[in-house]
């Protein structure tokens, strides 16, 4: 390195530490904001697209929409979610796999938001709520499904259509009985061509 180099190079650590000097200098003037946590917990507020930790969708039911597709489970780059499923006899004696356990590791979380956006019910969502440090590492893994299950109700049978009134035939007439005309019976008509025998004689005579 010659000389002109190494002037060169001090003037640029010179130009940048100054002005790195004005940024940190513009700060010493500024107002400043501490945030006196845990002391303001309640007038705290958290952005709403803040991601926290992962949870079920309940309604005011008690029921979630979840229909363990394991769709989340496939989209998760490192196997945070696991979904325990079991088979259950439906009254049409069909079978259909149900949800059992939904697994959350939230210490092996990226936050990444794969899993709410790619689930076809919109059953999960992030919470904003920030507060999850403990003491134990397993107690970071949780049941999402955590409210006892309930049955849905059985969808009632549909009502059988009324059948339609067959309308009556007309009754045919009978027919008449036929009444045969009486006729008298004829005498036998002699024979005119028979003569007597007694009167040819005489007259061969």
């Amino acid at each position: 390195m010659n000389i002109k180099e190494y002037f060169s190079s001090l003037i640029e650590g010179t130009h940048s530490l100054i002005k790195g000097m004005e940024v940190t200098g513009k700060e010493l003037f500024t107002k400043k904001v501490t945030e006196q946590y845990p002391e303001n917990r309640a007038e705290l507020k958290i952005p709403e697209r803040f991601r926290a930790t992962l949870q079920f969708i309940y309604d005011d039911e008690g029921y979630h929409k979840c229909i363990a597709c394991k769709t989340c489970e496939r989209n998760c780059p490192n196997g945070t979610i696991e979904i325990i499923t079991r088979m259950v006899d439906l009254p049409n004696g069909k079978k259909k796999m149900k949800l059992d356990k939904y697994m959350y590791d939230l210490g092996s979380c990226t936050f990444c938001g794969l899993c709410v956006s790619t689930c076809p019910t919109n059953a999960i969502e992030f919470s904003n709520d920030f507060e999850q440090a403990v003491f134990r590492r397993e107690a970071l893994l949780k049941q999402l499904n955590y409210l006892p299950e309930k049955e849905k109700p059985a969808p009632e049978p549909k009502p059988t259509p009324a059948a339609k009134p067959v309308a009556a035939k007309p009754e045919e007439p009978k027919p008449e009985p036929k009444v045969e005309e009486f006729k008298p019976e004829s005498k036998a008509e002699e024979p005119k061509d028979v003569q007597d025998p007694n009167v040819e004689q005489k007259e061969t005579e």
